[in-house]
């Protein structure tokens, strides 16, 4: 049954690689056709279909290509010399194949291939790329900078140091880049020493992550701002609010435990013998919670973008227990706890640091919705 199933899975395998390519060429797939032919001519010279595939097939996908590019160049649509350039390399990869293959060399001695065309036809490319970018710088638009930005830098790509490109692009680039001052966490307590640096350092940390320079959406300290004498276009501000720590609560539960084991006497005889023990477990905890406010405002015209409030909360326990009587009375959980101690409250920053934890995820994900239209 296994090996019936086995040949059930390799069939198609085998069919493909055994095809000739007659019915890719039958339904006018004709890359597909020539590249099946010459692969079978490849682990087989003399198949009579793979040679006749590609001895009818070829010339017509010269035809074809040849056809599609004339057709290209005579419509009036945008970038049509990159349909071209795609029409050509294609024309280009049958003559590798066949020159790579000697049955099929024997049939087309000198393949078709574009060389000084296809030369052209980067030119073109990169030039119609080229205009298409300075007409959208003239519309002086952040969002036409950077769509002129994806025009110089596609006219790069198909002549790298084309013109002045690399100076247009990064004339692009500034005009579309959004900058952000995210400025210092503000922390609104008298009663405790806080710190609000680690939370500033981990935001600012996931903005630029997110945001890498090569976007389109730039984040700034103050102090980066300030040395680059920088004129955001947003700016980010974080207010702490309403920090408490609670009070501690001690909570006391006390049981009475009595379990029951067979005792062995001796290899074939038990005796039932009953243990009994009190517990008493003590529950330590601290509520500390508080919220954080954020703002994101429009630099250029002091308009509040955004204004939320996000809350935060964090509940410290500590459990421990003491016992009398027989430890057998207790299970492996229960006598765990016997082995905890009272233990000092945590320090208030650390407090502080667990309750932001679920404030910094509500935070960096409203953040991240807000600033990735930008980029």
């Amino acid at each position: 049954m296994k090996r019936s199933y086995l040949l059930v899975l390799l069939l198609p395998l085998v069919l493909f690689s055994c095809s000739s390519g007659k019915k890719a060429l039958q339904r006018g797939d004709y890359y597909q056709a020539i590249s099946k032919a010459i692969e079978r001519l490849k682990s087989n010279p003399t198949n009579d279909k793979a040679l006749k595939v590609l001895k009818d097939g070829y010339p017509m996908a010269v035809e074809w290509s040849q056809e599609e590019i004339d057709q290209t160049l005579t419509a009036n649509e945008a970038f049509k010399w990159e349909r071209t350039i795609s029409v050509m390399k294609r024309v280009n990869a049958m003559s590798d194949q066949i020159r790579s293959t000697p049955a099929a060399r024997k049939l087309f001695p000198a393949p078709k291939t574009y060389t000084s065309e296809l030369n052209m036809a980067y030119e073109k490319a990169a030039e119609d790329r080229y205009q298409a970018g300075l007409q959208f710088m003239e519309q002086e638009s952040r969002e036409s900078a950077r769509t002129a930005y994806t025009h110089f830098e596609r006219a790069d790509q198909w002549i790298p140091g084309y013109k002045d490109t690399h100076e247009r692009m990064a004339i692009a680039k500034e005009l579309a880049t959004v900058n952000v001052v995210v400025e210092a966490v503000t922390v609104h307590t008298k009663a405790y020493e806080l710190s609000s640096g680690f939370f500033y350092n981990q935001v600012f940390e996931y903005l630029n992550n997110q945001f890498p320079t090569n976007g389109f959406v730039n984040f700034f300290s103050p102090k980066q701002a300030e040395n680059f004498e920088l004129n955001p276009d947003f700016v980010v501000r974080m207010e702490f609010y309403d920090f408490s720590v609670g009070n501690l609560v001690r909570s006391e539960k006390e049981e009475s435990l009595t379990k029951r084991v067979k005792v062995p006497l001796t290899d074939t005889t038990f005796v039932n013998k009953t243990y009994h023990a009190k517990l008493k477990t003590y529950t330590d905890e601290v509520i500390s919670g508080g919220r954080l406010n954020y703002r994101i405002v429009d630099f250029q015209n002091d308009k509040l973008l955004r204004d939320n409030l996000i809350p935060g909360s964090f509940t410290w326990v500590n459990q421990y227990a003491i016992f009398a009587g027989d430890q057998e009375a207790l299970s492996d959980k229960q006598y765990a706890l016997t082995q905890q101690k009272a233990v000092p409250l945590p320090p208030h920053q650390d407090l502080f640091i667990e309750f932001t934890r679920p404030i910094y995820k509500q935070l960096t994900t409203e953040l991240n919705s807000f600033f990735r239209r930008y980029r």
